[in-house]
């Protein structure tokens, strides 16, 4: 069996390669693992998911396989990935599930598996989840019967409860800001404008129709053009922009100009820093953070650490070292007091705070960071190993490190689920970080050429 489980779930195309088979066993795998064994009741599983049409399908799916192992079930319907993880830990459940591709195109789905407490999962458990799918796909498997069976209860209200937790944390109240918000026909549909409102701020709500077949559909956290032209046309103070799951948050300023997780991080850190609440003075970010925010943390005085790409060994480090704030380029935040993952309304609630109780615009906010440009090749490889560790392709990034001393850098990563070699490099113009990219890009071609 290949490796089920990528940085964030399992994913696929739904019904070719993410099928009602696999979903069933994947459940059943998880009660199995995340259960514990000795207690005197039956375990219990939350599960919800985002609006595309094929969650339906799987989410009966999963259903069927959590209770066929025994464990009692809450659906909780149409939620974010946030919401999901916050009612496992509020329901005391064993585990949560929540089927979403995230920010992918609408025939894709994934399942993201939540332990107690509302954690993702680290490596070793996906490990035995994964071997646990294999073990039951050969082997008879002890099936409950009668009152061993699982059951199934549908939470109606669970969106009340995660909004309100939400409002709970705003640090300061949202009157006077006028937002536009792009919900991507997913999960944030209801909830997002909702939180908003509720905390004071006048909301436009676009791409808050969900049907099943239009999420992230031209919109969204990876298309945001169209959010854009709203902040503009509307006057409004700024834009927020969620992915399909609402696990993400990126933002434009009132002209329309992109503020992106890096900077987002930037300006929350430094609120934090200021409210005596950023732990250790200190930052966690991946490797593809942008140089600017680096360079801007440290001025600042800011340390920050720097975990692999993925937005769970942010989580890792945050919870290993009890740090406040941690995520990504991409928008995924994530503020640990509040939360046991990125949440994408969590972050525009407390950026819109920032404004708020600064008085400050999100442009003048964005400033302390100044992004350096950055150009990222995806190279087909025939072995992504030997493309990203050939003598001759490290010893281009090394002189390339070099030629760019302080003013840039040269990331190289083979992809975890692709026969690909990252090229990524920034540099204090386009022109330097395009040329020094395709000089290694070609190392990379010719070390490893694809099939």
């Amino acid at each position: 069996m290949g490796r089920l489980f990528g940085t964030d779930g399992v994913r696929g195309r739904a019904n070719v390669d993410l099928t009602p088979e696999l979903a069933l066993a994947v459940a059943v795998a998880a009660a199995h693992t995340l259960a514990e064994s000795d207690r005197s009741h039956p375990p219990l599983a939350v599960v919800g998911r985002d609006p595309r049409a094929s969650g339906e399908m799987l989410e009966a799916a999963v259903v069927a396989g959590l209770t066929s192992a025994g464990a009692n079930v809450v659906r909780v319907g149409v939620l974010p990935t946030p919401a999901v993880a916050y009612l496992t830990a509020e329901a005391k459940a064993d585990l949560g599930v929540m089927l979403s591709a995230s920010h992918n195109p609408m025939p894709d789905n994934g399942i993201k598996l939540f332990a107690a407490g509302g954690h993702k999962l680290p490596d070793e458990i996906e490990i035995q989840i994964e071997g646990a799918v294999e073990a039951n796909a050969t082997t008879a498997w002890d099936r409950p019967t009668g009152a061993g069976i699982g059951r199934v209860h549908d939470l109606l209200d669970g969106a009340d409860h995660y909004v309100q937790h939400l409002i709970g944390t705003v640090p300061h109240r949202l009157d006077g800001i006028k937002v536009v918000v792009d919900c991507a026909n997913g999960a944030a549909a209801e909830v997002a404008p909702v939180a908003y409102r509720e905390a004071g701020a006048e909301v436009i709500a676009i791409n808050a129709e969900p049907d099943g077949l239009n999420i992230n559909d031209d919109c969204g956290s990876n298309h945001i053009d169209a959010l854009r032209a709203a902040v503009v046309e509307h006057g409004a103070h700024l834009g927020l922009a969620h992915d399909g799951d609402a696990d993400r948050c990126v933002a434009v300023d009132a002209d329309g100009t992109e503020v992106d997780g890096d900077q987002i991080m930037a300006i929350l850190a430094l609120a934090m820093r200021e409210a005596g609440t950023l732990t250790g003075d200190t930052l966690v970010a991946t490797v593809m953070s942008n140089l600017g925010l680096r360079l801007a943390m440290s001025a600042e005085g800011v340390r920050l650490i720097e975990t692999k790409v993925g937005d769970r060994y942010v989580l890792e480090e945050l919870r290993a070292s009890g740090y406040a704030l941690g995520g990504e380029q991409s928008g995924h935040i994530v503020m640990p007091a509040y939360a046991t993952t990125g949440d994408g309304v969590l972050t525009g609630l407390h950026l819109m705070a920032r404004m708020a109780q600064s008085g400050r615009t999100l442009a003048d906010l964005a400033s302390v960071v100044t992004k350096l440009p950055q150009v990222l090749i995806n190279v087909p490889v025939g072995d992504r190993t030997v493309g990203a560790g050939a003598p001759d392709v490290l010893a281009e990034v090394e002189r390339a490190e070099a030629e760019l001393g302080g003013t840039g850098r040269v990331l190289l990563r083979p992809s975890g689920t692709e026969p690909l070699v990252r090229v990524m490099v920034e540099a204090a113009t386009e022109a330097t970080a395009r040329e020094v990219a395709e000089r290694i890009a070609d190392r990379v071609r010719t070390a490893s050429p694809a099939s």
